[in-house]
């Protein structure tokens, strides 16, 4: 049986130790880039290697053609997963921080757009790994090379253009994953300029939560994203965030509920923001 979108923690501990699962820790702070790693060394689940948002799932930042967090280029990604021990007989399960944090599911769409999708959220993160006292160890680990062979989708990622499109016409639904109050373009503290992309409705990630850090129920889900579409299905759908990372936790969300595979736009607001030209509104 292969997991495409989340697993428990008592169904991922069944699996430490299986050649053909790979546990990667994706562990993020936006204030502090070197917090995960620090955090993985201390304590992490056994078995798992450490991937940084910067460094292993972005590429270069080019001001004005990218975001704050582009994707790397296929070469190098598939360099990356193939350092990770994964092929297309793996098994991969992604986690963070939780709850609430979103860089796992970022890892779980970039290995989709790579065409692998055996690949799922520990739902509940670390802390909910922790809280059931399953095995953690320190230090660094690495795994085995296998050769990733990826079968890359760029159907599954949306252009600026596109979007700019959307914003005129509104073909599409565009799902805005930031807060409220940074959809509105209150207390900016990330992005020079605040706002949003005209057209857009607010999708704030984290209402795809439980109280206790878990995601909500496919059928919850699945009426949120209902309403939010209006009327459109997610292959109508583009979603966006700051820098292509919170965006993704809506991906899943989404793919979760049965609703099928929206399209990321990656550059997402530090990459439209950055463009004089381009239009931004502000408020609800």
């Amino acid at each position: 049986m292969s997991y495409q979108t989340l697993i428990s923690v008592s169904e991922a501990a069944k699996h430490l130790g299986d050649e053909n699962w790979v546990f990667i820790d994706v562990r993020y702070s936006l204030q502090d880039a070197s917090w995960g790693r620090k955090e993985y060394l201390i304590d992490h689940i056994k078995g798992a290697v450490f991937a940084s948002l910067n460094d292993d799932l972005s590429g270069e930042v080019i001001a004005g053609k990218t975001g704050r967090h582009p994707f790397p280029n296929e070469a190098a990604f598939v360099e990356t997963l193939s350092q990770w021990g994964v092929d297309k007989h793996t098994q991969v399960v992604v986690y963070d921080a939780g709850p609430g944090v979103s860089a796992a599911s970022r890892l779980w769409y970039m290995l989709r757009w790579a065409g692998h999708d055996d690949v799922a959220v520990l739902d509940g993160g670390f802390k909910h790994w922790q809280m059931s006292a399953l095995p953690c160890v320190f230090g660094n680990e690495t795994r085995t090379r296998r050769l990733f062979q990826g079968q890359f989708r760029p159907e599954l990622l949306a252009s600026a253009d596109d979007v700019l499109e959307i914003s005129v016409n509104r073909s599409h639904a565009l799902l805005d994953a930031r807060s409220y109050e940074r959809f509105r373009g209150e207390n900016e503290t990330i992005d020079p300029l605040g706002g949003h992309i005209p057209g857009a409705a607010c999708a704030f990630y984290n209402e795809n939560l439980t109280e206790d850090g878990r995601f909500k129920s496919a059928a919850e889900l699945r009426v949120r994203f209902d309403v939010l579409m209006a009327g459109k299905t997610a292959a109508q759908t583009v979603l966006y965030c700051g820098s292509g990372v919170s965006a993704c936790h809506n991906a899943l969300a989404m793919v979760y509920a049965g609703l099928g595979q929206p399209r990321l736009y990656v550059g997402s607001w530090s990459d439209w923001s950055g463009i004089t030209t381009r239009p931004v509104a502000l408020g609800e």
